[in-house]
C-alpha cells in the first residue's frame, strides 16, 4: 500500500515538476564576475546570487533592451551564460573592442554584453547572438535572502543602440 503511493506519486510529480521547470522557469547559480555589480557584487566572498531564471517570459522572444537573459554560449554550446540585451534586431550598436566599431545587429539576432566591461565574453568577442540560444531572462535574486529583488531591465546610458528602427503600426 505505502510501495503503490509512492509509486504514483512519482509518476505523477515528475512529469509534473519537468513540464514546470521546461516551461515556467527555475533556479540557477550565478557564477563569476561578469555581471557585476548588479549579480555577484562581492567578488572577494564566495557567495554566488541564484536567480530564478523564467522560461515563459521569452516563450514568444518578445525582449526589451537591457533584460538580464541566460542564453546557450555560441562559443561552447555545453555552457549556459548570463549578460544583459544592449541592442535587438535592427539597432545600430558601437561595439566595445569587437572587430567591426560599428554593427547592425541582423534578424532573429540580439546584441549581449556582461555589465562588468573588459571582464566578460560577450558579443564584442562573438558578435551579434541568435535568440534561438535564449532559454531564459532572468527576474529575480532569489538568494542570498539579503538580495532578493527583482532585476529591472536597465541599460547603461553609455551603452544605448546609435540607432533603432522605427515602428510603424
Amino acid at each position: 500500500m505505502w510501495f503503490r503511493s509512492v509509486c504514483k506519486s512519482v509518476i505523477l510529480g515528475v512529469p509534473i515538476g519537468i513540464t514546470f521547470l521546461d516551461t515556467v522557469g527555475y533556479v540557477a547559480r550565478v557564477e563569476g564576475i561578469s555581471m557585476q555589480p548588479v549579480l555577484n557584487p562581492d567578488s572577494k566572498s564566495n557567495n554566488n546570487d541564484y536567480v530564478f531564471l523564467s522560461r515563459w517570459a521569452v516563450r514568444d522572444y518578445n525582449l526589451q533592451r537591457g533584460d538580464v537573459i541566460s542564453l546557450v554560449s555560441p562559443k561552447d554550446p555545453n555552457q549556459k551564460i548570463i549578460k544583459r540585451i544592449v541592442a535587438l534586431q535592427g539597432d545600430i550598436v558601437n561595439t566595445l573592442g569587437y572587430k567591426s566599431q560599428y554593427v547592425k545587429v541582423p534578424e532573429g539576432h540580439c546584441w549581449v554584453e556582461g555589465d562588468h566591461t573588459g571582464h566578460t565574453l560577450d558579443s564584442n568577442t562573438f558578435g551579434p547572438v541568435s535568440l534561438g540560444l535564449v532559454n531564459a531572462k532572468a527576474a529575480y535574486i532569489v538568494w542570498p535572502p539579503n538580495r532578493w529583488q527583482r532585476l529591472e531591465a536597465k541599460l547603461p546610458s553609455n551603452r544605448k543602440p546609435l540607432s533603432q528602427p522605427v515602428v510603424i503600426s
